[in-house]
């Protein structure tokens, strides 16, 4: 499964701190390792070492005894003696005979080439597991062909290792979990920068022109600082200069649209008085001048930077007077089932659903629901139509502005002036709220509008 995902494809923070973990894992885990060889190494020889003085001692008490009573007298309690606790075992071999003390064991377990190399004078030491008990065998030559050996458990030890282990094991998972954690805060100290540049780069996205970083005293960070600053310093006064163009322009052709308006009215008047080719041409100048009109009150919507006047309004209110006011035909259902407040600019909101009505009338064959309900902490606009729908790979264009002739073939030709969405979009983001489309139920295109506010 970990195949599937490579580690790059990760977030860089986490990837920060799974380098922390995995060398936090490689640096414990070898010092748990050296740390366990050492020391079980050291705990077993010392065990071996002492019990091998100790069995050499009680094989020269069993020679001496020997020595003095060569008829065995006495030895038995010898060795119930040198076997001491119950967990010990002595055996003495001699005569052809066994003579033991202490635990009960089977000797036949016992390794014949051990047994063999104690019986040619060299003495053998063995561990292994005798009746499920990790065990310790010394076997000690004696003279005349006898055979000492001593079996001593080493469960106690065998579970100090395990404890130590255990120890090791959870210290290793301890260390690895902190190096997790560790590498997570200093991927996210060491990101928060990114962070606030990625932060600041989204305001300007949405349109907040004013987002900078605030001043670093960081050798490596100020130059990207200063950098990011400035460019986005001439970026807000390059659109300031786009928008005071627009302005100007929108401003000037307002007089001599003015003019125009009036005088295609004058011959709209007179229009039975021309002759018919004249007559399609007042026609065709008459839709042209309209459409120019409305495109450059758009402009000066656009342009326009004053800043927002927010009241707290109800949306389910507002739609329903505005669409009273429009006087549609046939009139779109209202969905309003609950009161949904939001502060919000009266002039600039009456215009976003007075164009996404307009849209829905020139390129979805008119609104067929308007439904508005509350979000947690967000108040939620939906305007229906019954028209073909828009494509998933062209909704974010279609607020871009002049896209209606991209989306004429699609959408059908409303004489639009294209800009009616790029100026919702623009309202909304002033807002700090967002607008998209998605598909409504049944066909057709929803648009959606979710702005900052409470249910009422």
């Amino acid at each position: 499964m970990l195949d599937r995902i490579p580690l790059r494809r990760l977030p860089l923070r986490h990837r920060v701190a799974v380098a922390f973990a995995l060398v936090s894992l490689a640096v414990t885990g070898l010092f748990a390792t050296v740390t366990w060889n050492l020391a079980s190494f050291y705990l077993v020889e010392q065990r071996v070492e002492g019990a091998t003085r100790q069995a050499d001692g009680n094989v020269a008490l069993v020679e001496r005894t020997l020595a003095v009573n060569p008829d065995g007298e006495g030895l038995n309690d010898l060795l119930t003696g040198l076997a001491g606790t119950p967990d010990i075992t002595v055996a003495l071999h001699r005569d052809g005979r066994w003579t033991t003390s202490g635990r009960t064991v089977d000797l036949d377990v016992l390794p014949g080439p051990l047994l063999d190399l104690a019986r040619d004078g060299t003495p053998a030491r063995q561990r292994l597991l005798i009746e499920g008990l990790p065990s310790l065998v010394i076997a000690l030559p004696m003279p005349n062909g006898g055979l000492f050996v001593e079996i001593l458990p080493l469960h106690l030890l065998d579970a100090n290792l395990r404890f130590l282990g255990s120890i090791l094991f959870f210290g290793v998972a301890a260390s690895t979990v902190l190096g997790l954690g560790l590498g997570h805060w200093a991927g996210k100290r060491a990101l928060l920068p990114l962070t606030e540049l990625a932060r600041a780069a989204g305001r300007i996205a949405g349109g907040n022109l004013a987002a900078r970083l605030p001043d670093s005293s960081d050798a490596e960070l100020a130059p990207l600082v200063a950098t990011f600053n400035r460019n986005t310093d001439a970026l807000e006064q390059r659109v300031q200069r786009d928008a005071r163009f627009a302005a100007d322009v929108s401003h000037e052709l307002r007089s001599p649209l003015t003019t125009l308006v009036n005088a295609v009215a004058v011959l709209r008047r007179r229009r039975e008085e021309l002759p018919p080719t004249a007559q399609q041409a007042v026609d065709l100048l008459d839709g042209d001048v309209h459409r120019f009109r409305r495109m450059v009150l758009d402009l000066l919507e656009i342009s326009r930077s004053d800043t927002l006047e927010r009241e707290p309004w109800e949306l389910g209110e507002l739609v329903r007077g505005l669409v009273a006011a429009r006087g549609e035909d046939p009139v779109p259902e209202i969905d309003a089932p609950e009161p949904v407040t939001v502060p919000a600019d009266r002039r600039r909101l009456d215009q976003v659903l007075g164009n996404l009505l307009d849209n829905a009338d020139a390129h979805g064959g008119g609104a067929l629901r308007i439904g508005v309900s509350a979000r947690p902490g967000r108040g939620r606009i939906e305007v229906d139509d019954g028209g073909p729908g828009i494509p998933p790979d062209r909704r974010a264009a279609v607020f871009e502005r002049f896209s209606r002739g991209t989306l004429a073939g699609s959408r059908g030709d409303g004489g639009g002036t294209g800009l009616g969405l790029s100026l919702v979009a623009a309202h909304v983001r002033r807002h700090d709220g967002e607008v998209w489309i998605e598909e409504r139920p049944g066909g057709g295109a929803r648009v959606v509008v979710e702005l900052p506010g409470e249910a009422g």
